[in-house]
């Protein structure tokens, strides 16, 4: 069973996701989307960026392996009235059932990153992906100074040592495991371009402190972090360093929070 389900399915990541509207709409925008085009969205969640690509005209079916969010996806669909717009359960390293070659774009932004097979996810992504077509991914980069990696790194220090084998999932940051994990998937480095993109955490109404209550009962990597950290008597050490993470990153005047989080943008041709 892949470990990240019950990570995800534990939490209720449509809390958060309500903060990274403006990011998938942002991401929509800026794939030229018609009509014509069928676009996977993998690791959806509940439809950050399914839905914005889906209203301005594609076919859309976003995959995601928790159940919760499947369900929670679907239902923003039928609200919105977007009936070429499909949520299904799918595991990223085997996407079982989704023939070669289904897609013109396959999106994934902080979704995919997490499966704990990047190897098999960069192949999977390429098969169901139409020669001629594209892939594009959104991850966050491991030793970022910006908030979400270093949430991620004081989030990781809480937790057990991984097992055997792990694989950060940030690692999907860093520029040459993209090139490496791709090539393995048949795709030479000359096919792929990455850019850093900043994406801004607006949040006007609350403060640092309200957000960072949110990732800890919401967020699974830091749910994780929280569970752990309670049961070595550590709770009040993790918030404090969330705490003022949040607070040094806050760039709101006024009152509010506004806090900016760097990703690497990937922009595979297949």
């Amino acid at each position: 069973m892949n470990p990240n389900k019950a990570l995800w399915e534990k939490g209720d990541f449509t809390e958060i996701a309500a903060f990274m509207r403006q990011s998938g709409e942002a991401i929509a925008k800026s794939l030229s989307v018609t009509p014509q085009l069928r676009i996977l969205d993998l690791g959806c969640g509940d439809g950050t960026t399914a839905l914005p690509l889906a209203r301005l005209g594609a076919e859309v079916v976003g995959i995601d392996i928790a159940r919760n969010l499947v369900e929670a996806g679907n239902k923003r669909a039928e609200a919105a009235g977007l009936a070429r717009l499909k949520f299904q359960e799918g595991d990223a390293c085997d996407l079982e059932g989704v023939r070669d070659h289904s897609f013109d774009v396959t999106v994934s932004m902080f979704g995919a990153m997490f499966a704990p097979k990047p190897f098999d996810v960069a192949k999977e992504m390429v098969r169901v992906t139409k020669p001629g077509g594209s892939i594009v991914m959104g991850n966050w980069i491991p030793g970022d100074p910006t908030f979400v990696s270093q949430l991620l790194k004081i989030s990781m220090s809480f937790m057990p040592p991984p097992p055997e084998g792990f694989t950060s999932p940030v690692a999907w940051g860093v520029e040459g495991n993209v090139i490496e994990r791709f090539a393995q998937a048949g795709v030479s480095s000359d096919k792929i371009s990455m850019v850093k993109e900043t994406y801004q955490f607006d949040w006007p109404d609350k403060t640092p402190i309200d957000f960072i209550h949110l990732f800890e009962k919401f967020y699974g990597p830091t749910m994780n972090a929280v569970e752990a950290a309670q049961k070595n008597d550590r709770m009040d050490d993790l918030h404090a360093q969330l705490a003022q993470l949040a607070n040094a990153h806050n760039k709101a005047i006024g009152g509010g929070t506004l806090i900016p989080a760097s990703f690497l943008r990937v922009t595979v041709r297949v």
